[in-house]
């Protein structure tokens, strides 16, 4: 049955509904970019909230401001903005329809219609999630690059933005000038610092066409920092016949793992949403928690991503029990990256690591190893490299990161041991296949990447462990090269 409002009441009754009237709900939040982790994530938390009868006026109005987001804006509207999300647990699946957003507000090549919703004063919060990637952060120096094709373009025709951070300076500019209090920034992306990031993007966008201005952004707009967590793949047939078998057609249903989680600073100066009932943690210390997320979470992903691809695991699950991918998985886990990470009111480092064990072995979530080795260019200095760095400054062990690194190199080869092509899987795919090359026969060809290892490409010691094990991986093998690790 295609989804829309009017069948709610035909689907099959294991498929749980909103039990609020969606035609009383009104905006008070735009989000822009509507893929799977926000309708997986932040939206359910909102369906949660309005669930329990509260806060009906902060609904989502979706936005964005690329093709994909104008394609999945108008699947999006022709079943009335409705949300299948599928929680597939070990013990089984769960099925729900949300219906927090209510509208999906036109996109336009100079973003007039977006930012106009933004001006609206009844819009309180502008929510993010356009990607790692998509802060414009020059990964030479991990600061805004203020230099960028697409940054200049808006400073030059502020009027006429073609990001999202031109439209969101665009859109405060107007409120201004209306005598409109700023509404707050609210990245929900999954980077260190998402605020102060996502402030630096749009101030820095301001300051090329109204330095005053991006002063008084500085001054007067939030951008509180967050934590983010759900493991969610992207949406396949397989995922489509997931929805089929609870009687829904929806192109671009969500499915998740049951765990989530989101931890804010509680930042929001023109109100917010009383998300602490759904349980969201409000705190200021984000940073503890963030720094426990990417470093055991998203840097594990890394762990298992390229050892399990190379050895042939294709979902993440598979990847898990491998006996060699999960011996090296626990052992640079807790011998590399645990000695650098803090514990939080809910966990200690060791409880977390056992809780993301558990997750990423749930045979239930689909979740491909070929995902987790996406935008390695992207994410390595941010999940991996950190905990490099603190190793080497502390006298930590760096081995297993330097193969990890290793095992990135290789498989930015491009090609499988048994000689089969590995598809790009990367922005920067083809330099990445080059540099590959030339670390056979010069490894420091690969750490010359400063826009990835930073401090550390320079680092002797770093140098001297990651050309042992990218000759090890290269000569031996991958599974000989991780077990030559695993035997220390």
């Amino acid at each position: 049955m295609k989804l829309l409002q009017t069948r709610l009441d035909a689907l099959d009754p294991r498929v749980a509904l909103p039990s609020y009237d969606r035609t009383a709900l009104s905006h008070g939040i735009v989000h822009v970019g509507l893929g799977n982790f926000h309708r997986a994530h932040q939206a359910v938390y909102l369906d949660d909230l309005f669930n329990k009868g509260l806060d009906h006026d902060w609904a989502l109005c979706g936005a964005g401001v690329r093709a994909p987001d104008a394609r999945m804006r108008e699947t999006l509207l022709a079943q009335d903005c409705l949300s299948t999300v599928i929680e597939l647990g070990p013990e089984g699946q769960s099925a729900r329809i949300t219906g927090a957003m209510i509208d999906f507000v036109e996109v336009a090549p100079a973003n007039g219609p977006l930012i106009a919703r933004m001006a609206d004063p009844a819009t309180r919060i502008v929510s993010l999630t356009v990607t790692e990637g998509g802060y414009y952060v020059d990964p030479a120096t991990g600061t805004f690059d203020p230099t960028h094709p697409d940054i200049v373009a808006d400073g030059r025709a502020p009027d006429a933005p073609g990001t999202v951070f031109g439209a969101i300076v665009a859109a405060l500019r107007a409120r201004r000038e209306a005598g409109t209090p700023p509404f707050t920034v609210m990245s929900c992306d999954n980077i260190p610092g998402n605020g102060d990031v996502t402030r630096d993007a749009v101030t820095g966008t301001a300051r090329l066409s109204d330095p005053g201005f991006a002063d008084w952004i500085i001054a007067r707009v939030a951008f509180p920092n967050s934590m983010v967590d759900r493991i969610t793949p992207a949406t396949t047939d397989t995922e489509r016949a997931i929805a089929a078998d609870f009687g829904i057609e929806d192109p671009v249903v969500v499915t998740c793992e049951p765990f989530r989680q989101w931890v804010m600073e509680d930042n929001f100066p023109q109100g917010r949403p009383r998300l602490e009932e759904v349980g969201v943690t409000f705190t200021d210390d984000v940073h503890a928690y963030e720094r426990m997320k990417i470093r055991i979470l998203n840097g594990g992903h890394a762990i298992i991503a390229y050892s399990g691809a190379l050895l042939g695991c294709r979902l993440a699950d598979e990847a898990m029990a491998h006996p060699l991918v999960h011996a090296f998985f626990r052992k640079v886990e807790e011998e590399e990256v645990l000695p650098h990470v803090h514990a939080v009111p809910e966990f200690t480092p060791e409880a977390y690591l056992e809780l993301i064990d558990t997750r990423f072995s749930n045979p239930a979530v689909k979740d491909t190893t070929r995902r987790l080795c996406l935008d390695g260019s992207n994410r390595q200095p941010k999940f991996i490299v950190p905990s490099i760095a603190d190793g080497l400054r502390s006298g930590v062990p760096i081995d297993g990161l330097a193969l990890e690194s290793a095992l990135w190199c290789r498989y930015c080869a491009g090609t499988m041991e048994d000689g089969s092509p590995i598809a790009p899987n990367d922005p920067d795919w083809s330099r990445l296949v080059q540099l590959s090359a030339a670390a056979v026969d010069r490894p420091k060809a690969w750490l010359e990447q400063h826009s990835v290892y930073g401090e550390i490409a320079g680092d002797s010691s770093f140098e001297v462990r990651f050309a042992f094990w990218l000759r090890r991986v290269l000569e031996d093998g991958v599974a000989a090269a991780v077990t030559s690790y695993l035997k220390g």
